[in-house]
């Protein structure tokens, strides 16, 4: 299901009892959020998907004015998408997720920002043997995914709230967390990569930044 109408069919109380997505004010708004960083702060984390090719249009970028040569694709209701933009930097977008590796393969735009969390397996797919993760960019931005239920589930939204902390105090998330990820963040070599700090102006205040144990934070993610 589209992104866009699984959280209309959430907000109105039809088929849908839970989404995970990436925050936003606008969907803070329309919908409760379980602010419980399911990503720990990695969804911000964005390498690129490009084509392989003997010239590599990434590796001469040294800083956002270079990155504004450039174009990116993205989903169209994706929160990413607007904050691309909103840090100046050309966005090509589509309502297929699919579409977006093809129209990257096409040449329709330069690169294709994708979470660290993400782009592993996304390159890995034989239909992508014509792509590959650039080795030279990371673009960083405080965002955080969180579970949304319906405005007026209260009941469940603490149901799901408390068993993130009893599972955060127990270890077990940290646990299932590196179990899942640990590889992509070895893969990564963040500490090798040129590092590109963008605003987020969709992030919401009441986001628990303060929360120290929720997030990972730069030092660990950086450290050679």
């Amino acid at each position: 299901m589209e992104q866009s109408r699984a959280l209309r069919e959430l907000q109105q109380n039809r088929s849908v009892d839970v989404v995970w997505s990436m925050t936003s004010n606008e969907r803070e708004a329309q919908l409760r959020p379980i602010r419980f960083p399911l990503d720990k702060g990695l969804l911000g984390w964005r390498l690129a998907l490009v084509k392989k090719q003997a010239r590599q249009p990434l590796a001469a970028v040294d800083d956002l004015q270079d990155l504004t040569q450039l174009r990116a694709g993205q989903g169209h209701d994706w929160p990413d998408t607007q904050i691309l933009s909103e840090n100046g930097l050309p966005v090509v977008t589509s309502a297929s997720y699919p579409s977006l590796f093809r129209m990257l393969e096409a040449g329709r735009f330069e690169y294709f920002p994708r979470s660290l969390l993400e782009i592993w397996e996304e390159a890995d797919q034989p239909q992508n043997s014509a792509l590959q993760v650039d080795p030279n960019l990371l673009l960083l931005y405080p965002t955080a995914f969180y579970f949304f239920v319906a405005p007026d589930n209260q009941t469940l939204a603490e149901e799901l709230q408390q068993g993130l902390e009893k599972a955060r105090a127990d270890g077990s998330f940290d646990q299932l967390f590196l179990n899942y990820h640990g590889e992509a963040l070895k893969r990564a070599r963040l500490s090798e990569r040129h590092l590109i700090e963008l605003r987020n102006p969709l992030l919401p205040k009441a986001t628990p930044l303060q929360r120290k144990e929720l997030w990972l934070s730069r030092e660990q993610l950086l450290k050679p």
